[in-house]
């Protein structure tokens, strides 16, 4: 059965510079993050103190469907009208998925936040990481279970086992 979607954690850390009616913001600001076309969505708690520069620094475990192509961070503030968004970031999952990093890399990435009229306002710190299933570990009986080979003499303390991963270049020398 192949998965239909895969765990990512996200970290909203803070945001920086926002506005509401082009004037700073005093408190109350939360941001809420959700796959693309998804209904499914998660929200930070109220930050009450930082301002225009809200700290949550809150992790947040969302269902990323496969077909997903980007996420949406909303930051919100709650005024004595309700609830107004401040900005939007829409971000790319090929930022942090893909490519030659190591599976549950930890991404530190900053996004513009856009109002909706589409003008700069603020920006949004965040952390991401797939989640990577935990492997059951099997036991091997073997010694030889580890890649590599023995170096150095042990008699002077030093030794151990070198391991190396081949790398092609497409460089060769060339035969004159």
């Amino acid at each position: 059965m192949a998965a239909t979607s895969q765990k990512l954690e996200i970290t909203v850390i803070s945001a920086e510079n926002l506005q509401l009616d082009r004037k700073p913001i005093k408190k109350n600001a939360s941001a809420t993050v959700r796959a693309e076309n998804d209904s499914q969505f998660l929200t930070t708690d109220m930050d009450t103190e930082g301002g225009a520069y809200p700290k949550w620094n809150e992790k947040l475990v969302l269902d990323l469907p496969m077909q997903a192509r980007s996420l949406t961070v909303e930051v919100q503030c709650k005024t004595s009208y309700g609830v107004r968004t401040i900005g939007t970031a829409k971000i790319p999952v090929s930022d942090f998925v893909g490519g030659f990093v190591p599976e549950g890399y930890l991404h530190f990435l900053s996004y513009r936040l856009r109002d909706r009229r589409g003008e700069r306002n603020g920006i949004v710190n965040i952390s991401v990481r797939m989640k990577v299933p935990e492997l059951k570990a099997c036991a091997t009986t073997s010694s030889h279970s580890s890649m590599g080979f023995p170096v150095g003499d042990s008699s002077f303390g030093v030794g151990g086992v070198a391991t190396g991963i081949p790398v092609w270049c497409g460089a060769y020398p060339r035969n004159y």
